[in-house]
């Protein structure tokens, strides 16, 4: 039986051992058939921080896990240095659920960590969804920790939530559509996810710098359909990397949402959803 709407907010915390000897926590809803779609978070987030409605909308045609990285949330472990070795973790969380084929959807940092995937594990993935993200060495990613340092001083002087800054435009639809996404963020009520350490949130913004400033890999080897989504003014991840991204995929698609920044695809959720859905199941 399929979950019905706005499940997330209510959907149990699940946890399980992988080889690597990390316990991963992980939540899980819709019919438990098909090929599985795995999403990774960004930068600090964790299973708390995926909009519902986006992973409701999924989860009404797919069978959807999202998983909070080692050292992150309730996951036990130490975050890792590098893109690819929390490439390696989710492998190893996804070979604990004992898949050997899914689909992913990466947002932000989450789309640096599944193109890794692509690195250490290529016949794993089916289809990916890279969105709010940029290739490796991409234009102004080694950026973001300037940018999210800026902007959390910002928030505590004003008392905002930092996501209000870096992942909306300012205008007026922008400021609107990210209190509405914060508010979504709230209606979980029990069993929330922990808030990531200072620390392990540092351990990310160095590897991110050094996903920035690393030799560009090489996409065009990739054969599996591809779709890149972001706003059309993302300022964490300049939006000129999607483009570039999405013409370096042989099987590469482009959407672009307008006056929109980081968060596209939670601003546009019914829109983004409708797309992935599709692209999905193509």
């Amino acid at each position: 039986m399929k979950q019905t709407a706005e499940a997330y907010a209510k959907v149990i915390n699940k946890f399980i051992k992988a080889a690597n000897g990390v316990t991963y926590a992980y939540r899980e809803l819709g019919e438990k058939s098909g090929v599985p779609l795995i999403l990774f978070i960004h930068l600090s987030g964790n299973l708390d921080n995926w909009d519902p409605r986006v992973v409701d909308g999924l989860a009404k045609n797919h069978w959807v896990f999202t998983v909070d990285y080692q050292g992150v949330g309730l996951s036990d472990g130490t975050v890792t240095p590098s893109m690819a070795s929390m490439a390696k973790d989710m492998v190893a969380f996804i070979k604990a659920l004992n898949f050997d084929k899914v689909d992913i959807l990466g947002f932000s940092m989450g789309g640096f960590v599944a193109q890794e995937v692509l690195e250490v594990a290529p016949k794993l993935v089916r289809k990916m969804i890279l969105a709010g993200t940029g290739p490796r060495g991409g234009e102004e990613i080694e950026n973001v920790m300037k940018i999210s340092d800026r902007d959390s001083v910002k928030a505590i002087f004003t008392l905002t939530d930092v996501k209000t800054y870096l992942f909306f435009t300012r205008t007026a639809n922008g400021k609107r559509k990210a209190k509405e996404f914060l508010n979504r963020l709230k209606e979980r009520k029990t069993d929330r996810d922990k808030t990531i350490s200072w620390k392990a949130y540092r351990a990310q913004l160095k590897a991110i710098n050094e996903w920035g400033t690393a030799k560009p890999a090489d996409l065009s080897k990739y054969q599996l359909p591809v779709l890149v989504a972001n706003g059309d003014h993302d300022k964490m991840v300049p939006t000129p990397n999607s483009r570039d991204m999405a013409k370096r995929f042989p099987n590469g698609q482009l959407v672009i949402y307008s006056d929109a920044g980081h968060a596209g695809i939670f601003q546009y959720y019914t829109e983004f959803v409708n797309t992935a859905n599709h692209f999905l199941d193509d």
